[in-house]
């Protein structure tokens, strides 16, 4: 009987520490993840705007309404990328994830202090070899390290009132995500 009760409750701790590592484990095997429902939205290495106020099942979750949005998936494992755009003097931001969706750096019309947006993102190793010869075309830009081979930007522009969509369009469709410096 003793012996019974012993095999029991080891099988309850058992089976506990198995459940808990596979709730830890779900994130990791999950398919229906930003980077996913981004890589649906077209080629690597270009933004692409999402309907203002979108926020269905098939974007990403949890959208502001009052803010347009424009996501570019990049890679920075063989080319540093570049990120451009000539944005509204009205707010506008831009954050950088990982591929699982962790945020590793954002910016917005006010630390940058200016409506150009002008960011370069690098690896370590890439960061190393410029600091040897930096180019002179990277002088007014952001230029940030991440410890990342591929991720996802979202650049985001204010929408106060409906008739600030065309210019806030037409800002975001200029905006460039290249894998050049």
């Amino acid at each position: 009987m003793r012996r019974t009760l012993l095999y029991a409750l080891g099988g309850l701790l058992l089976a506990g520490v198995i459940h808990i590592a596979i709730i830890f484990l779900v994130p990791y095997f999950a398919t229906r993840d930003a980077w996913s429902a981004i890589a649906k939205l077209g080629a690597e290495g270009e933004f692409h705007i999402l309907p203002l106020g979108d926020s269905g099942p098939d974007t990403l979750p949890a959208l502001d309404p009052r803010l347009l949005h424009a996501v570019c998936r990049f890679s920075i494992a063989d080319n540093p990328i570049r990120i451009q755009a000539q944005l509204p003097s009205d707010f506008w931001s831009i954050a950088i994830f990982d591929r699982r969706g962790r945020n590793l750096y954002s910016l917005n019309d006010r630390s940058a202090e200016r409506t150009q947006l002008d960011l370069a993102i690098l690896t370590p190793v890439q960061m190393a070899q410029m600091r040897e010869d930096p180019p002179a075309s990277l002088e007014q830009a952001v230029v940030i390290e991440l410890p990342v081979q591929a991720g996802f930007a979202v650049l985001r522009v204010l929408v106060a009132d409906d008739s600030m969509l065309p210019a806030a369009t037409r800002a975001l469709q200029g905006a460039n995500c290249a894998a050049t410096l």
